[in-house]
């Protein structure tokens, strides 16, 4: 196991049928790939069919039930995480995991990110291992191609502000518009350094 991802990412490249494009990216099979152990649990009722829809999530849900879930932390790597305002029990669990076995965790929650950015103490074991979803998705336009992209995110404009006004710019400006929330993800969470996008 490489790679974690967490609920909202894996939902946003669910639905636009992308998650096996980033495994690849990172040479894993999406079944080799780890989400929250909660995650078939979240898709069935809660926020997650309210916000994306009873009948995405329900298709998402073999997915999710063919992934393993995240290799737990240890206690004290945990605490790290946890104790950080911002930081949700389930980013706390997969930043942890990912520190401590040496994993790459794609995320979309940029609240948790900014908070990470001010604790240095963790910059170390997460260096260049986080990825966000905008990074991710410039990374999938390389081997996809913009308009291929464009329709595979078509679905999300409803539920993504940053994708919805990335796809008005067109596909022909798809790509640098991802680009500019990537970059600006990693400006703001400086002196934390993320996944970079065109590895």
């Amino acid at each position: 196991m490489k790679l974690l991802f967490d609920t909202d990412a894996f939902c946003k490249l669910g639905i636009a049928g992308l998650l096996p494009h980033l495994a690849g990216l990172f040479g894993e099979e999406l079944t080799s790939c780890g989400r929250l152990a909660a995650l078939p649990f979240m898709l069935r009722r809660g926020t997650l069919p309210r916000r994306y829809g009873e009948a995405a999530c329900a298709r998402l849900l073999p997915t999710a039930n063919a992934m393993p879930p995240a290799p737990e932390a240890d206690p004290a790597s945990l605490s790290l995480f946890s104790a950080v305002e911002d930081i949700d029990s389930g980013e706390a669990q997969l930043f942890a995991a990912a520190a401590q076995h040496g994993l790459s965790v794609v995320t979309h929650d940029k609240r948790a990110l900014r908070a990470l950015a001010g604790v240095p103490s963790v910059h170390p074991q997460l260096c260049g291992r986080v990825v966000v979803l905008e990074s991710a998705l410039v990374a999938i336009c390389a081997g996809l191609g913009a308009a291929a992209l464009a329709a595979a995110l078509a679905p999300l404009s409803g539920v993504d502000r940053a994708i919805r006004e990335c796809l008005s710019c067109g596909s022909g400006g798809l790509l640098a518009a991802l680009a500019s929330f990537s970059d600006r993800c990693a400006c703001d969470v400086k002196p934390l350094v993320l996944w970079p996008r065109n590895k």
